[in-house]
């Protein structure tokens, strides 16, 4: 697997990014985080390997697995499809991480919402296509509309579309949901550490809800909701202090 390390000493905090997702896109996520912070792709993103499918959330549960095990992780942080196979790897290691944070999970239960069936249909088509055109037509929707004609809009998706052309994506990540991430939810109140969730409000690929749900399983555990969707965009220096000040902490 492709992965990325900065910083140095303890603790070490690794980053699972979103599905479609990429190492950029967590970075900001562990800006302030003090020690080694350890990114990665999952299989079918980035450079990562592709292994003959259909994949599961046991398949991705395995990859953090093993990049926090090569790398001696005692954090993790999960974003979207990311949280979802952290949430599969608490099941069965409850006492693996001593600290998580769960930013904009996905369902857990197998069904998506309908926003993000299509993102998916929509960039592993352009993908598949090739044409610059076609993939930064299906990037641009990721962009918040007040962000697309600015110099960070046009930073993002010139970046975005380069490594989409130059790595591409799996066709098999739509193999990953053919199964709910977690059917035994109840599993996740024998987690032995200290989680942070942390959701938006108008989200419509990542409920509200099932950031509170999440939040409600996890023993203890700290739940932040922002007020609008894209807080990446709109609020990013209030969400890495959030992620840091919970991480960082004594």
């Amino acid at each position: 697997m492709e992965q990325l390390t900065t910083g140095t000493g303890d603790p070490v905090t690794v980053f699972a990014h979103g599905l479609a997702g990429d190492i950029s896109g967590t970075r900001p996520l562990g800006s302030a985080v003090t020690g080694r912070r350890v990114f990665f792709h999952f299989r079918g993103h980035g450079r990562s390997d592709v292994p003959p499918g259909p994949w599961s959330f046991d398949d991705l549960a395995t990859d953090l697995l093993a990049t926090a095990d090569l790398s001696r992780a005692t954090r993790a942080v999960g974003v979207s499809m990311g949280a979802a196979a952290l949430c599969r790897l608490l099941a069965t290691g409850p006492d693996r991480f001593e600290r998580i944070v769960l930013y904009l999970p996905a369902p857990l239960d197998g069904v998506r919402a309908t926003a993000s069936v299509r993102r998916l249909e929509r960039l592993l088509a352009s993908v598949e296509s090739g044409e610059a055109a076609m993939i930064a037509d299906a990037v641009e929707q990721e962009i918040p509309p007040s962000v697309r004609n600015t110099p960070a809009g046009w930073s993002f998706l010139r970046q975005r579309v380069e490594q989409l052309q130059r790595d591409g994506l799996a066709p098999e990540l739509e193999s990953v949901w053919s199964a709910p991430a977690l059917a035994e939810e109840w599993l996740l109140k024998e987690f032995r550490g200290r989680a942070l969730v942390i959701g938006c409000q108008g989200d419509e690929t990542h409920p509200a809800a099932w950031a509170e749900r999440i939040a409600g399983l996890l023993p203890g555990a700290e739940l932040e909701l922002y007020d609008r969707p894209a807080v990446l965009w709109s609020n990013r220096a209030a969400l890495r202090d959030r992620i840091s000040e919970f991480l960082n902490r004594p």
